[in-house]
């Protein structure tokens, strides 16, 4: 039997942060992982000159192209934060040369990777008590630089629909005197206690600075990787912020389940959720996740898991631009 021929690429696919973007072929309306590059940001003026630099690199020519930002995606437009770029899809086409372009928000193409990423990387925190329904919804969560959300539809006519959002940057839930010390503590700093001041990279340091503040201790000053070394080594301050930190990530995760009902699923990604990940049993996320008083047992009904692919979002790039 001849072997089969491979997929021809025809897509060019790019995760745009706010230091690196990565950059790979998309095959078939897949991912090519062996074709990934990485470009660190600061060598270039704007993405169109890291795709040139990659079509250039690999000799490829393609006739799509889709983008992944960490950032608010407004009509084929986004404007990253962490660095002076604005992409948007006539920049895209002359880049590259690709006649279908698409700017997705990164939750929506994680969203869009859902159910192409190998069950090894995808780390389970908690079963639901009984299988999920047929095309039941479910919910990206990402912790990591930043914090935000987006839940993920299939229509009646199988196209599956990402919604954006930006709720990380709605206001801290506050159940306890101690949240509220710690919302007032934020507001302070920051001009509003907003969720991602907490769930994030800087979030995490901000907690470990507010128990320290708690704790009558100096300000330790440090940031997301420090903290996460010292929870590694049980240190009691880390301890500390690590439980602020993953009951309120229990708390908002729970909130937004019973605001979106994702019974398909609550897929936690980013790097600090990956680095959280096996803390989070022992630190009171199921806990969290549940307390929600008369309605406790009803979170029985949401699996949650978190994605350690680090390249699932140029996966759900290849998967937009082939029409998942």
């Amino acid at each position: 039997m001849p072997a089969a021929e491979p997929l021809a690429c025809t897509a060019i696919l790019a995760d745009v942060g706010g230091t690196n973007t990565r950059v790979a072929l998309g095959c078939g309306g897949r991912l090519d992982r062996g074709s990934i590059r990485r470009y660190r940001n600061a060598g270039f003026a704007a993405l169109g000159e890291v795709l040139a630099a990659y079509l250039a690199e690999t000799g490829a020519r393609v006739d799509g192209a889709c983008v992944a930002v960490a950032g608010p995606v407004r009509e084929g437009v986004a404007h990253l934060t962490n660095i002076d770029w604005q992409v948007d899809g006539p920049a895209l086409a002359a880049a590259t040369g690709a006649a279908r372009v698409a700017v997705l928000n990164d939750l929506e193409a994680l969203g869009h990777a859902l159910g192409r990423i190998a069950p090894d990387l995808l780390r389970p925190v908690r079963a639901a008590a009984s299988p999920a329904p047929a095309g039941a919804a479910q919910l990206v969560v990402g912790v990591g630089t930043g914090f935000n959300a987006a839940p993920v539809h299939r229509g009646p006519d199988g196209v599956r629909l990402v919604a954006p959002s930006e709720c990380g940057h709605v206001g801290l839930p506050v159940g306890s005197a101690a949240d509220l010390r710690l919302a007032e503590a934020l507001a302070a700093a920051h001009g509003f206690a907003a969720v991602e001041e907490v769930l994030s990279g800087r979030g995490l340091a901000h907690v470990h600075a507010w128990c320290a503040a708690e704790a009558g201790l100096p300000a330790p000053g440090l940031d997301a990787p420090g903290v996460m070394a010292a929870l590694g080594r049980g240190e009691a301050l880390a301890l500390a912020a690590g439980r602020v930190f993953v009951r309120v990530l229990g708390t908002v995760a729970g909130d937004l389940a019973l605001i979106h009902l994702p019974f398909g699923g609550i897929w936690l990604a980013g790097g600090v959720a990956r680095a959280m990940a096996p803390h989070l049993d022992a630190l009171g996320f199921e806990a969290a996740f549940r307390a929600k008083g008369r309605f406790g047992a009803f979170m029985n009904d949401f699996p949650v898991a978190v994605i350690e692919d680090d390249f699932a979002a140029l996966e759900g790039c290849a998967a937009f631009l082939g029409g998942r």
